[in-house]
């Protein structure tokens, strides 16, 4: 069989499945914009739930099936496809569908930064013949300077992540009513199973424990070796590996790179310093990573100083790693980042703050500090006071007077010099939005 062929089999089947059985997200795609619409994220997140969710809209609208055109790109059978084959994709298209013009079409290209210069192709496709057209990729660069620049502001990115707390509820169907005391407690038990667990759709929906551990591996292993190891193309995957372990061990910390290049040198591996960094910067890419730095107010200073780095998912850590003691609180304070950096508005950037005394969180909308967020499962007698001179002190420092402690179950205001520094549940928090 050619490749035209396979594309065709591959295009009518999908349309045969159409519409798709599938619970909702919280994000919704438009679908008559006429602009590129993209959709980066990590593997396995739901990207592709999101353009199939897109679809279901468009047959609830009356569109036909065989006016939407959905080609996955990481199919094995297609897997090596090349930029000069891009075209025969749109020539098996119009050959099983001659009468229907084709920019009434609806195309959705999903992992399409597996092909090189595909955005070439996608930019020649928006000017010549379609304006409905649909991308996903688990790359962050997979918005190209190029197509940014050329489309001027056509294209539009939906950043799609792993389960919000509202999503896990829906999926695992936790209703409880928040202003009943049963209903808190039921909320508060289901959230200490989504910060210990993953929120990968598939991992939450998946009963077997060892299963879900197995494909937790399995996810990471993908990410390691197709995603930074091919897609770059890398070498050394022992090294690579022993990197991202040790930034996950030192979640939610200020991480030395430098210090892990001392480690893999005493241990006679051979690895450049520039190379660690750069690595780090493609597991950001492939949403592996979120890098935090810290905030000082000085570009230089910002630059100079060490970053934290948080983990897409909870659950990945606790596959890759062993579980220790301490990974309760790591792990909470990277449930509020994710929370965070999903709903981040244009514009805005997450530092840390860290001077005498340390706030977690730094939110900068334009050249403001809107907000302060302290993160601790428990506000006690050791910790309080602690706690809460990191927000002053940030406060200070920034002119910030929006104050914020997230804890796992406890709720209250804490008055300071005419402001109120409020403390509210991780759950409450999160469903508020």
């Amino acid at each position: 069989m050619g490749l035209k062929e396979v594309l065709q089999s591959l295009i009518a089947m999908k349309q045969e499945e159409m519409p798709f059985k599938l619970l909702p997200r919280d994000q919704r795609l438009p679908v008559d914009s006429r602009k590129i619409i993209t959709v980066p994220g990590v593997r396995r997140c739901g990207k592709s739930s999101l353009l199939m969710l897109a679809i279901n809209e468009l047959i609830d609208r009356g569109v036909e099936k065989n006016r939407i055109l959905w080609l996955s790109f990481d199919d094995e059978r297609i897997y090596d496809l090349k930029t000069k084959d891009l075209d025969t994709v749109i020539q098996a298209y119009m050959e099983m569908y001659p009468d229907i013009d084709i920019s009434s079409v609806y195309m959705f290209f999903d992992e399409i930064q597996l092909v090189e210069n595909w955005d070439l192709f996608i930019l020649r496709l928006y000017k010549s013949y379609c304006k409905n057209i649909f991308i996903s990729g688990s790359n962050s660069k997979m918005l190209s300077t190029e197509l940014s620049s050329v489309l001027r502001g056509w294209p539009i990115e939906y950043e799609e992540f792993p389960l919000s707390f509202r999503e896990f509820c829906d999926f695992t169907n936790v209703k409880a009513n928040r202003f009943t005391e049963s209903g808190r407690a039921k909320l508060l038990a289901a959230f200490k199973k989504y910060n210990s667990g993953s929120a990968f759709p598939q991992i939450v929906l998946e009963e077997d424990d060892s299963i879900r551990y197995k494909e937790l591996q399995n996810y990471f292993n993908t990410m390691l070796f197709r995603d930074l190891v091919e897609h770059y193309n890398l070498s050394n995957s022992m090294v690579i590996r022993y990197l991202l372990k040790r930034v996950m061990l030192n979640l939610s910390k200020p991480t030395s790179v430098n210090a892990i290049y001392n480690d893999l040198k005493s241990q006679g591996l051979r690895i450049s310093k520039e190379s660690l960094y750069l690595i780090m910067d493609y597991a950001c890419s492939i949403f592996l990573f979120f890098k935090v730095p810290k905030f000082s107010g000085s570009m230089i200073k910002e630059t100079s100083s060490l970053s934290k780095y948080y983990l897409i998912d909870n659950g990945l850590r606790s596959a890759v790693l062993m579980p220790q003691s301490e990974d309760e609180g790591k792990l909470f304070e990277n449930s509020v980042f994710l929370y965070l950096r999903r709903y981040l508005k244009t514009g805005e950037k997450i530092y840390y703050y860290k001077e005498k005394n340390e706030c977690d969180f730094v939110i900068q909308s334009g050249n403001v500090i809107s907000r302060l967020i302290q993160v601790t499962t428990e506000l006690n007698g050791s910790n309080k006071n602690r706690e809460i001179a990191g927000l002053l002190e940030a406060s200070k420092y920034t002119g910030c007077d929006d104050l914020t402690i997230i804890t796992l179950s406890q709720e209250d205001s804490i008055p300071d010099n005419g402001r109120l520094i409020k403390v509210i549940p991780a759950w409450k928090w999160m469903l508020e939005r």
